[in-house]
């Protein structure tokens, strides 16, 4: 079963995030701020990881910093979630070195198609 992490600073979005990835058969991990997304990445040591960019104690874009900076999530799938999806956001994170972005609110059928594409 691959595994995938949801970082979100608001419950309700993991929450959803959630229910429709283990619905399609992943198993998910939860962090509410990127400090603990850090903490749960090494923990878990997920086949993918779904970052919020606006996150308490440290963002998404500091997040993929220090992923990018290990060699263990090198490689790793990262994906974008933003509700400030501005003109010129999406290459902002892409430029970062997230390897997806979805902005919110969230389409379900979006998500899971581009959770596949990034494990694909």
């Amino acid at each position: 079963m691959k595994k995938i992490l949801v970082a979100d600073d608001r419950a309700i979005s993991r929450e959803l995030v959630r229910t429709a990835l283990e619905g399609s058969g992943y198993e998910v991990f939860e962090a509410e701020d990127g400090v603990e997304a850090m903490e749960q990445a090494r923990l878990h040591h997920p086949d993918a990881i779904i970052l919020d960019l606006h996150m308490p104690r440290l963002d998404g874009f500091g997040v993929i910093a220090a992923l990018r900076s290990e060699d263990e999530f090198a490689a790793v799938p990262v994906m974008a979630l933003t509700a400030s999806a501005m003109v010129g956001d999406r290459e902002r994170a892409l430029a970062a070195g997230f390897t997806g972005y979805i902005a919110k609110p969230i389409r379900l059928a979006a998500l899971r198609e581009e959770v596949e594409r990034l494990l694909r």
